[in-house]
């Protein structure tokens, strides 16, 4: 009895492990079959690689310069190969600069269509308000006196051309128009009288009036 329970276990045994084998056996096939093809694919994308013909080598910077050889620039960068069916096309400017696919994607690059429009910017600076001062002017009377009476009397009051300033009294402008109406009156007095006289009179009229033209006053303001 005991013999015939060892053969079974045995036969069990041998059976489990001629299954295994094949199971391992079978897989160890398949994943090698995976490594080749997938070798394979990976020369296959070498040799394709290889077999692209460089054309020239342009210039990193993206200037129209060329070179059939390889080279590097002034800044020491090395010329980039441009290879068979990578050429830029006939209707592209020589000064374009053309980047891949995969280099547009990592580097976020986003094109638009230029046109115009209206650009603003608000820019905030500090100034000072002053008057301009080819527009100031200094009113200075050439005769001695006072001001009785402002009509200006405030920073920044408007005024045009012919308003009055102020009222001023003056002793020295008084007597002279004085003069100026007695030699006047004279004059009409001694219509009659000799000639002397009368270019006297006129010379006492000429003088009282040149000495208030000197302080601005004219004959029309008496």
């Amino acid at each position: 009895m005991k013999n015939i329970v060892s053969s079974l276990g045995i036969t069990v045994l041998v059976g489990v492990a001629l299954a295994a084998g094949y199971w391992w056996g079978s897989h160890k096939d398949e994943g090698g079959g995976m490594k080749v093809e997938s070798a394979g694919a990976i020369s296959m994308d070498s040799a394709k690689k290889s077999e692209r013909r460089i054309l020239y080598y342009r210039n990193p910077m993206g200037l129209p310069d060329t070179s059939p050889t390889p080279k590097k620039d002034q800044m020491g960068m090395d010329y980039i190969a441009v290879y068979e069916g990578e050429e830029p096309a006939a209707d592209v400017p020589a000064n374009t600069v053309k980047i891949g696919i995969d280099k547009v994607q990592k580097l976020g690059v986003k094109t638009e269509a230029a046109g115009l429009r209206q650009l603003t910017r608000t820019v905030r600076a500090v100034g000072t308000v002053q008057l301009d001062e080819r527009q100031v002017y200094t009113v200075a009377p050439k005769f001695e006196g006072w001001i009785e009476r402002l009509h200006v009397n405030t920073t920044g009051q408007y005024v045009k051309q012919g308003d009055a300033l102020m009222e001023v009294y003056s002793p020295d402008l008084v007597t002279a128009q004085q003069e100026y109406i007695i030699a006047w009156k004279g004059v009409e007095s001694v219509k009659d009288g000799s000639p002397e006289i009368q270019a006297s009179m006129r010379q006492l009229v000429a003088g009282a009036l040149q000495r208030m033209s000197n302080w601005d006053i004219s004959e029309q303001e008496l």
